[in-house]
């Protein structure tokens, strides 16, 4: 069975909007785009590259994949298996890309990725696609969090625990904090909330 995995940058205030630069996803007048960029270290890059090389396929948000689409296609070279990876994008409006190998996932998107999940082959690595985790949450498919936690809060911003989160209990698999205090955690689904 795939699982899904959510990777992404995340401020000490839940924020994952535009981590990597200001004309990423300037929505809701979102003013601090490329706020990792002062963090960066040797080390967070290695834990970055580890996270990234492992086999995966993506799923993907429609507004992530239109600011990736042009970009990786040219930059392939930065993030192996990026371009083989295929791309499982939930769109009620997009049916059709030039990033290939991509497919299109319209309507009863939690039904879609639940059959998704039951297929063989890699893991599903989400990346950005705030609303999509939100829906991914809600119906309970994410089996694992792999966290950048930035010292740093921003105040406004899409963040990642909102709307869709129920009650699920973690076990952290691998840690780490970076000379720059970045924590990277990786957080594996255990069960039920223990009361």
């Amino acid at each position: 069975m795939r699982k899904v995995i959510v990777l992404e940058h995340i401020s000490l205030d839940g924020v994952i909007q535009a981590p990597g630069g200001p004309d990423e996803d300037p929505s809701g007048g979102f003013a601090h785009g490329g706020w990792i960029a002062h963090y960066s270290d040797p080390i967070l890059g290695t834990a970055l590259r580890k996270q990234m090389n492992l086999p995966f396929d993506l799923l993907l948000g429609r507004k992530t994949y239109d600011i990736w689409a042009p970009y990786w296609p040219q930059h392939g070279d930065a993030w192996q298996g990026v371009n083989a990876a295929t791309k499982y994008v939930a769109s009620n409006t997009l049916t059709s890309g030039e990033w290939q190998p991509s497919v299109f996932l319209s309507g009863d998107i939690p039904e879609k990725v639940a059959g998704i999940k039951q297929e063989p082959g890699r893991n599903l690595n989400v990346w950005g696609s705030a609303n999509l985790i939100q829906t991914l949450m809600k119906h309970d498919l994410v089996d694992a969090f792999w966290l950048m936690i930035y010292p740093i809060t921003l105040g406004s911003g899409k963040r990642l625990f909102a709307g869709g989160t129920i009650p699920l209990a973690f076990k952290v698999t691998e840690s780490q904090v970076t000379p720059n205090g970045v924590m990277v955690v990786n957080y594996e689904r255990e069960g039920a909330v223990g009361t």
